[in-house]
Formats: structure tokens, C-alpha cells, sequence
């Protein structure tokens, strides 16, 4: 393979969670920052002409709402619990990563779905279910070394062999992946996402809208103790910090379109009475006084 032939690993050093939603092409996705700090991440990305893989990287816990680009058949495997999650482009998904959070993926786009044959509909009960393989690592491993060795242009590979390796690997991995939880366990972690999902169509269709416990329950569909115990197993934080977090994102992002406005008219936009109160819960999530923010992106 010629050099002018060589395959090209896109990298993207981003500081804000917006621009990292949007370094990954084709994929539908909202973050907000859960945990305090600068954010700082990075997304790698190789486009093999209707297969991709990409390689993300993220140091605070990060909400996303996401759907995978329609009609594709997407491979994650995530390092934090070392397992396969897998997702198609028909259902909205909702997740809270954990801090330093890392997951490389291949995404079988609908051409080349349609075109090997695979039966998507055979995987139903499948999607974003943990799934552990003794080969995740070690794949995990290969693939990101992959994209090391063609960003440095040292290992010049055919695009058909690789793609090919990629759809052998990802279908071996899932035919020999079993489900880390028995019946019950993963009964009970399917009502938590469905109430999740509830939450995050809610969330991802009214970005700016605000609620309360009782009204969040109402969207959930659920009483108010059962959001509260599945929202915590599922997320780790209680409902109440995260309409607090999500205020304080939404808030970011009125900051950052700099629309001519003042911190204290956003502050009571997103409901937050007390100036003094506001700019000290913005700054321990964000690192910065929302006057910062104002003035840097304003």
C-alpha cells in the first residue's frame, strides 16, 4: 500500500462536552458533565468506507443520550467493566460513564449490514446488555494499538483485509459472549433502563425544559421511591443531583451561546434564586465562574 493510499486515524483533542458529542460522525448524541473538573477528551476515528471505529476517551463522568447511525450494527467495548454493549440505530439510549471513562468501538454501517447479510432482528435482547467475553480485553487492546500504529503510518494495511478481521473478530466475540447476569439481575436492569429511557426521551426532546422529583417521576412513570432506587443502581447519583447537574449543564450552554444575556438572567432561567449559591455550584463543576464562561465564549 502506497503511502497516498495509507489509511487516515482522525484524532480530536476536545475541552468542553459539546465538541466531544460531535467528533463521532453519523451518531445522534447529547452529553452534559456529571463530575467536577475541566473536561478534557479525545476521540480517534477511522473510516474504512461503511465501517468505522473509533476510540473515545473522557476524564469526568459524562451523561449521553444517543442513537447509533440508523440502520447499523455498532460494537462497544467498554474498559471500565470490560465488557461488549451492543447497539443498532433503533433505540435511544442513556448512560452516565464513570470518571476517566474509555470505550473503543466498530460500527457496521447499513450498506455494509445489508450487504454481509446480517440479521439485526436475531439480536434483539441483546442491545446494551453487558456482555463478557475472555477475548474483550485482548480486542480492546488490538484495536487500540491498531489505530496507534495507522496514525503513526509504521503498519500500512489493506482497507478489505482490516474490515474483513473487524467483522470476523466482532461476530467470534459475540458468539462466544454470555450475558454477566442471571434471569432476575437481568430482568430487574431492563426496567431500570426502560425507566431511564423514559427519562432521556424526555431529556433529549426538551433540552431546556426544567422539572422536579414528583414531575420527573410522572415522565418516568414510576412512584417516586421506585425512580429514586432504580435511578440511583442505574446511575450511581440520586434524581434530585441530577436535575441540579442538569440545570447547571443547561445553564453552560445558554453561557457558552453567548446570546447577550448576564449570568444572572441565566441563573434564573434554570431556575437558581441565589446568585452566590449558583456560581459556587458552577464552579466546582466546571472549574471556572460562570463570568468566566460568559466572557471567554460570550
Amino acid at each position: 500500500m502506497t503511502q497516498a493510499n495509507a489509511l487516515r486515524v482522525q484524532a480530536f483533542a476536545t475541552g468542553d462536552v459539546t465538541a466531544q458529542c460531535s467528533a463521532t460522525p453519523g451518531w445522534v448524541q447529547h452529553y452534559q458533565q456529571m463530575s467536577p473538573g475541566h473536561f478534557a477528551g479525545r476521540v480517534r476515528y477511522l473510516d474504512l468506507q461503511g465501517v468505522q471505529v473509533y476510540e473515545e476517551c473522557m476524564n469526568t463522568r459524562v451523561e449521553q443520550h444517543f442513537n447509533a447511525p440508523a440502520g447499523s450494527l455498532a460494537f462497544c467495548f467498554d474498559a471500565s467493566d470490560n465488557a461488549l454493549y451492543l447497539l443498532n440505530g433503533e433505540s435511544r439510549n442513556t448512560w452516565i460513564t464513570p470518571v476517566n471513562y474509555r470505550e473503543v468501538a466498530v460500527v457496521f454501517g447499513p450498506q455494509f449490514v445489508q450487504r454481509q447479510g446480517l440479521d439485526i432482528a436475531k439480536l434483539e435482547g441483546l442491545f446494551m446488555a453487558p456482555l463478557t467475553c475472555r477475548q474483550n480485553a485482548l480486542f480492546t487492546r488490538w484495536l487500540s494499538g491498531t489505530l496507534t500504529r495507522l496514525s503513526a503510518l509504521t503498519d500500512p494495511i489493506s482497507r478489505d483485509v482490516l474490515t474483513q478481521q473487524l467483522l470476523d473478530d466482532c461476530l467470534f466475540i459475540l458468539d462466544n459472549a454470555s450475558v454477566c447476569l442471571d434471569g432476575s439481575s437481568l430482568q430487574k436492569r431492563a426496567e431500570e433502563r426502560r425507566l431511564m429511557a423514559r427519562i432521556g426521551e424526555w431529556a433529549a426532546d426538551a433540552p431546556d425544559e426544567t422539572a422536579n422529583l414528583l414531575e420527573l417521576a410522572q415522565i418516568a412513570g414510576v412512584p417516586l421511591r421506585q425512580l429514586q432506587q432504580g435511578f440511583k443502581t442505574y446511575t450511581g447519583i440520586s434524581p434530585a443531583q441530577w436535575l441540579r447537574l442538569r440545570r447547571l449543564n443547561g445553564a453552560r450552554r445558554e453561557l457558552l451561546s453567548g446570546a447577550g444575556t448576564t449570568v444572572a438572567e441565566v441563573a434564573m432561567n434554570w431556575s437558581f434564586w441565589h446568585l452566590g449559591r449558583f456560581s459556587n455550584s458552577y464552579r466546582q463543576l466546571f472549574k471556572e465562574l460562570p463570568s468566566e464562561t460568559l466572557r471567554r465564549f460570550g
